[in-house]
């Protein structure tokens, strides 16, 4: 639940904390004084994106602080995984606004957006106008009904929509086989002669013609590279006046100096290291002469490969590199094209046989959601009649449609608040009281069975008064047993329930400002009588009383 907001510099709002009982919290004040500010502030903590136009003007920025205590979710795994200090059971979600970003940390650790929406749907359910636009229209109808009997077809259902995907894949590749298999025979001779052009040509690798260049080049020059090396062989190892006949001479005069001087011996050394590598680099000098030959024949079965080559590189990319990769890519499309004639009435087998088992589960399904529509029908007219509603009469339809993600069924909720009108769906009928009080059966009853933490509901009575105030008002106290509420009323019966009471007041002086406090006592007696009266007087403070003693 959470224990506490800290704002600061967030809209109208200096700065605040915020205490929150673990039971119902409310909020009253005057209409415009700003009571959806801390509501809001606890949904922007939790919030994918936020605007910067919630910085209180002339601030730098806005924070937002809640302290949350955990006593039901296992996150240490989660947090550990994330590098997230543990607290034990506190969870501390900040978030910081400025001109230029948004951060949001947990206990301290800088987090994604995936990660703050896996937590607020642990912790929170805010009723808003927006999620009570979802509850009426008949496409959300199939979630909630669904959810209320996960324990009894979830895992079902779960795997229905596994299958679902599989088949929609299958369908998706079948489409796609058809399409390559409608290619005309004149596209698949013209792809399997480009295909045996690349192929037959063995090319060795993407840098053979480079290499065959680099040959070519020899065998072009080799009367000149004879020349060249033979030469080189004879003026360092000739017979007369060579280099190693006079590097000879200087090794014997620089042995005999060493003789008389130890100092010498390492460049005599050196000198008989040179020699030794002059003699090698000659035998590899003369080697080479010997072994040049003026192949002709080599040098026109060169000359024809590249020839090869380069006809194949100005068709298909320009590089050797390029006509490979275009070998691969026209193997696979000619493959896909063969394999798709013969695949179709493989898929289409698949298909039918995936199909079959989907009806088959959808049915399964169909008949649990009908049963538990039945029972989830009663419950929220059962509800409804405590909720001041005593014709009310609601059902939940089921009809069969073609088969989809999430099966064979179209489910919505009809409602009928009149003896003498027929059901109709829910968007239709109801009122803004009408609607508020069957948000609020449905949550009573999914309260029972899910885990979630602070349910907020932002003026859950709109449109209600006098005896229906007192219905509501008990049917909030009773769903504070299972969540922490928070919500902003304009009933003092509500109100009078609470387990802690804030009330806003925004003043206007030098600049518009808006505090919040916490009432007790007298003070929490005379915003009742507000509310009940619209004055402070003997009589409405008799009934604020009579409401917090009853």
């Amino acid at each position: 639940m959470i224990k506490q907001l800290r704002i600061k510099d967030y809209i109208l709002i200096d700065e605040l904390t915020a205490n929150f009982h673990e039971g119902l919290n409310v909020i009253t004040g005057e209409t415009g004084a700003g009571k959806s500010i801390m509501i809001s502030a606890i949904d922007l903590a939790f919030a994918q994106r936020v605007s910067k136009e919630v910085i209180k003007n002339g601030c730098e920025k806005a924070t937002i602080e809640l302290s949350i205590e955990n006593t039901k979710h296992n996150l240490k795994p989660l947090f550990e995984e994330n590098g997230i200090d543990d607290f034990g059971t506190e969870i501390v979600l900040s978030k910081e606004i400025t001109p230029n970003a948004v951060r949001t940390r947990v206990n301290g650790t800088l987090v994604n957006q995936d990660f703050v929406r896996n937590l607020r749907s642990l912790f929170l359910d805010i009723h808003s106008q927006h999620q009570t636009y979802s509850f009426l229209q008949p496409k959300y109808h199939i979630t909630l009904l669904d959810t209320y009997a996960k324990d009894v077809y979830g895992t079902k259902l779960e795997d229905y929509k596994n299958l679902f995907s599989e088949y929609t894949a299958l369908k998706t590749k079948l489409e796609k086989a058809k399409n390559s298999a409608d290619a005309t025979e004149s596209q698949i001779e013209f792809l399997k002669f480009q295909v045996n052009e690349i192929e037959t040509a063995e090319i060795k690798s993407e840098t053979e013609d480079e290499e065959l260049e680099q040959e070519l080049e020899v065998l072009e020059n080799a009367e000149k590279l004879k020349e060249l090396t033979g030469s080189s062989y004879w003026a360092i190892n000739g017979d007369d006046g060579s280099i190693l006949e006079a590097l000879g001479k200087i090794k014997q005069n620089v042995s005999k100096a060493a003789s008389f001087d130890n100092k010498l011996e390492d460049l005599e050394q050196s000198l008989i290291e040179s020699i030794e590598n002059l003699r090698e680099l000659s035998s590899d000098l003369r080697n080479y002469s010997q072994n040049l030959d003026n192949d002709t024949e080599r040098l026109n079965e060169i000359q024809e490969r590249l020839f090869l080559l380069d006809k194949l590189k100005r068709k298909y990319g320009g590089t050797l590199a390029s006509v490979l990769e275009t070998f691969e890519k026209l193997s696979n499309e000619l493959s896909n094209i063969e394999f798709s004639t013969k695949n179709i009435e493989e898929l289409e087998a698949q298909i039918l046989n995936t199909e079959k088992t989907l009806i088959q589960k959808a049915s399964e399904i169909s008949e649990h959601r009908k049963n538990y529509a039945n029972v989830l029908s009663v419950y929220i007219a059962e509800r409804l009649t405590k909720l001041e509603l005593p014709k009310a009469r609601f059902e939940i339809s089921i009809k069969e449609k073609d088969l989809s993600a999430d099966g064979a069924d179209d489910v919505e909720f009809l409602i009928s608040t009149n003896v003498s009108e027929d059901l109709k769906p829910l968007a239709k009928v109801a009122s803004g009281g009408e609607i508020s009080r069957v948000m609020l059966a449905i949550k009573s009853i999914f309260a029972q069975t899910d885990d979630i933490d602070t349910v907020i509901f932002d003026e859950i009575d709109t449109g209600i008064s006098g005896k229906a105030s007192q219905s509501v008002a008990e049917e909030i106290l009773e769903l504070s047993k299972y969540h922490q509420i928070i919500l902003i009323t304009h009933q003092a019966i509500i109100a009078s329930k609470s387990n802690k009471h804030f009330y806003v007041r925004k003043s206007q002086a030098d600049e518009t400002k808006v505090d919040v406090y916490v009432l007790t006592g007298d003070n929490k007696i005379k915003a009742l009588a507000e509310l009940a009266g619209g004055e402070i007087n003997e009589q409405s403070i008799e009934f604020a009383k009579s409401l917090i003693e009853t």
